[in-house]
């Protein structure tokens, strides 16, 4: 932040500083149309408020710019939680003594998005993994594409950063059409990934504002790993998501298992119905439900069609795929394997101590 000096004629020092709002979407924070900036402006009618960009120049007395540089770190600090400002939260910051007002106590609200985006649990199932989640360190959360499953961990591990519950959270997934081999693809190790990684991303951009994003891939606050990178790692103070672990072989899962260091969550994903491995490798997520079943701090959530949130024919295409996998079972189906019919875990879903 930059001052500048200057002197009238009743040798009144003016002061010019300047404030970076680089880490939020600052039209959004504004208004349309400035109305927010406007609104501001005639709450300090004493400064001079010039918007540009990301930069924010305010110039005036030095006790009236400290006094508006309370007010404005408290109105970030509550866009940054709930995604918009209005009028109403802004004159109760400002009667404030520079207080963050109260965000919506929905507990059903996980992240405040972008552009006013509320995520939240939407099925029974999806409130399950959520206080899965809540009461365990561990959880498997196992179903068919669209039930939310991925969407639901990625929003609970923003919001466990929010809340300052882990200084983390890190993004893994197998990368098996490439063999775990990913050095032929041109670009960074992020480029190499991001086709494999895309669901996650697309999340993490619903929920942190694209600059913060950024900021965060940048000094690691965000990393991503391709799952042949967690060896020999301890992931402390972490959330940690794997996802596609239907596609990691038994020893890759039970390596991953084991990096689980001191306050950390880890969240398993996948769809034993779609495993891509080789016929003759088992999924190392089918074993893992099965040998890891009942253990205290360990829950395995079962997702189903009716969690189904996308397109309404993506439940017509699920149940379709169903019934002919009733209808035929054939050895030689790729994705085939010993005890590949989703084990129930209805006992498991009930919340640990």
């Amino acid at each position: 932040m930059t001052f500048i000096s200057y002197f009238c004629l009743m040798e009144e020092t003016i002061k010019e500083k300047i404030f970076s709002l680089e880490e939020i979407d600052y039209a959004r924070f504004w208004g349309q149309n400035d109305k927010i900036l406007d609104f501001v402006r005639i709450l300090f009618p004493k400064l001079k408020l010039i918007a540009r960009g990301d930069m924010l120049k305010v110039v005036g007395a030095i006790d009236d710019i400290e006094h508006f540089d309370g007010k404005l770190q408290a109105m970030k600090t509550y866009y940054d939680k709930v995604g918009t400002l209005n009028e109403n939260v802004i004159m109760q910051i400002y009667e404030s003594g520079g207080s963050t007002p109260e965000a919506e106590t929905n507990d059903e609200i996980l992240v405040h998005g972008r552009n006013g985006l509320l995520v939240k649990a939407r099925t029974p199932n999806q409130r399950r993994l959520v206080e899965a989640v809540k009461e365990n360190d561990m959880v498997f959360a196992i179903g068919p594409a669209g039930t939310g499953k991925t969407y639901t961990a990625v929003a609970l591990a923003v919001r466990a950063l929010k809340n300052k519950e882990i200084r983390r959270i890190i993004l893994t997934r197998p990368a098996v059409e490439a063999g775990e081999n990913l050095g032929f693809l041109p670009g960074d190790l992020r480029d190499k990934l991001d086709p494999y990684l895309q669901p996650l991303y697309d999340a993490l951009r619903d929920m942190i504002p694209q600059q913060k994003l950024l900021n965060y891939w940048e000094d690691n606050t965000i990393e991503i790993a391709p799952l042949a990178f967690m060896r020999g790692r301890t992931l402390d103070n972490a959330f940690v998501i794997l996802d596609e672990a239907q596609n990691a072989t038994s020893a890759q899962l039970k390596m991953f298992l084991t990096r689980m260091g001191r306050n950390a969550k880890f969240v398993i994903t996948g769809d034993i119905t779609q495993i891509d491995l080789p016929r003759h490798q088992q999924s190392g997520l089918v074993q893992a439900t099965r040998i890891l079943d009942g253990i205290k701090g360990i829950s395995i959530i079962q997702l189903d069609n009716t969690d189904v949130i996308r397109h309404k024919l993506v439940t017509k295409i699920i149940r379709a795929y169903e019934r002919n996998s009733e209808n035929t079972t054939s050895p030689t189906t790729p994705g085939s394997q010993e005890n590949l019919t989703p084990h129930p875990h209805e006992d498991n879903t009930q919340l640990q101590d």
